[in-house]
């Protein structure tokens, strides 16, 4: 599995880029393998502000609906605008084209108490 150095990640599978104060977030390789093919993905909180680990969308899989979790408190500025069309980009580049959202971080700080690459791979065995 591929867990980009980068990145910090969540127990409950997605991943966050910051870049100053705004984060890419999606869900991890090891949560589009586990769900299996992608087939929707609903996030219907652009201009929502959220805590950490509030629920800010789904993404519906052939077998299973996800719930997705926000890493950190922020507001969510963006949906990624290929998956309405081309959900499956989840499952083929889960870091990069397959990006769920985007957001303004309350507090930056907060993304350095996630986990890193090697705890995160740890978790998931």
């Amino acid at each position: 599995m591929n867990f980009p150095e980068e990145l910090r990640y969540t127990k409950d599978h997605e991943w966050i880029r910051l870049e100053g104060n705004v984060a890419t977030i999606g869900i991890t390789d090891f949560a589009q393998h586990e769900l299996g093919d992608i087939v929707y993905v609903d996030i219907n909180s652009v201009g929502k502000t959220l805590a950490g680990e509030e629920i800010f969308g789904t993404v519906e899989a052939v077998k299973t609906v996800s719930d997705l979790f926000l890493p950190v408190a922020g507001t969510i500025t963006e949906v990624n605008p290929l998956l309405e069309k081309q959900p499956e980009l989840v499952n083929t580049d889960p870091y990069g084209d397959g990006w769920m959202i985007k957001m303004n971080v309350t507090d930056t700080s907060a993304v350095a108490g996630l986990l890193s690459k090697d705890a995160y791979a740890a978790l998931v065995g």
